[in-house]
């Protein structure tokens, strides 16, 4: 990785990955691409694009002369869910054009899928790495669709990309983004805020979940493995820990007692009970030695020390 272009860099994942490469990549080296201008602090350089605009961000990748792509711009479940064409648009063009820009080129990949692909009729405990994949909601089916088109252009033209399917990923940098599993962000910023959180599934909603430190590492490290370590070409099952969403909230009222969470379970509910529980992803471990560090207690800690920075400024 010597010159790295990142899309959808204002985004939830985005702007942490940024951190996490300037521990060893100069700021120079750097390229944010979003559709929105760049958010401050103002460390790497900025493109304002249209993944879906092939030629413009081929030009982007020709001017950086890029050999690292992290394609992270996508539309998520919740938001997808209102508008199906649109998040076919986004998640299938941006990928397939980010695929053909690195066709016959030496750029290397990382491309995002989610437990979304999974659906009703996949094992709910620990999930397989290979089983049956039939995603429900538009988000899913790009995501899946995504797993197969990356497949494709590794066998067929050589490409390398590698993939993760994240599970739900708390993060106390960038606000929730319109995810199924953004409830387990919200409660925090809710929890530091107002002493109050309104649910939007049932407390006794299990998913898999990860800390954004973890989530950023993961992307980092598949990217560093040797290509040979590298068995799946779809995407790898990826995962920390699972919780429900009472567990959750009882953790946080050990750091803050008046705290108090309510439920209103909407239709990202039933989003929610069509994926998995906990999820096998040994596969991880044992091709790229994939670790996961924070656990619910860890994260919590963490979150609701940073959160009380953020909002409160308390030092």
């Amino acid at each position: 990785m010597k010159r790295i272009l990142i899309t959808g860099v204002n985004g939830q994942i985005g702007s942490e990955l940024v951190d996490r490469l300037l521990q060893f990549v100069d700021a120079d080296k750097i390229v944010g691409l979003d559709l929105r201008p760049a958010m401050p602090p103002y460390v790497i350089a900025h493109e304002t694009v249209d993944i879906t605009n092939k030629e413009a961000l081929r030009q982007i990748v020709e001017k950086y002369q890029a050999d690292t792509i992290f394609h992270l711009a996508s539309l998520l479940s919740a938001v997808g869910e209102m508008n199906p064409d649109q998040a076919w648009h986004v998640n299938m063009t941006g990928l397939k054009n980010v695929l053909d820009i690195a066709r016959g080129k030496n750029i290397q990949i990382f491309w995002p899928s989610s437990i979304a692909v999974f659906g009703p009729n996949s094992p709910r405990q620990n999930t397989p790495q290979k089983t049956i994949l039939d995603p429900n909601t538009m988000y899913g089916i790009t995501k899946r669709a995504g797993e197969l088109l990356c497949q494709y252009y590794h066998e067929k033209f050589n490409v390398d990309v590698r993939s993760v399917r994240y599970p739900g990923i708390i993060s106390h940098k960038t606000e929730p983004g319109g995810g199924t599993t953004d409830y387990a962000v919200a409660i925090y910023y809710e929890a530091v805020r107002n002493r109050v959180y309104t649910c939007f599934v049932a407390p006794d909603t299990c998913l898999p979940m990860m800390y954004m430190d973890d989530a950023v590492r993961a992307a980092v490290e598949i990217m560093q493995a040797d290509l040979e370590a590298i068995k799946v070409h779809t995407s790898y099952n990826l995962t920390a820990v699972s919780f429900t969403a009472a567990e959750l909230a009882r953790e946080i009222t050990k750091h803050i007692p008046e705290f108090r969470c309510n439920y209103e379970p909407d239709f990202r509910q039933e989003i929610a009970l069509s994926w998995p529980q906990t999820i096998d992803d040994s596969a991880a471990r044992a091709d790229w030695n994939w670790q996961h560090k924070f656990d619910l207690a860890g994260i919590t800690t963490d979150m609701l020390e940073k959160l009380d920075k953020k909002i409160r400024g308390r030092n």
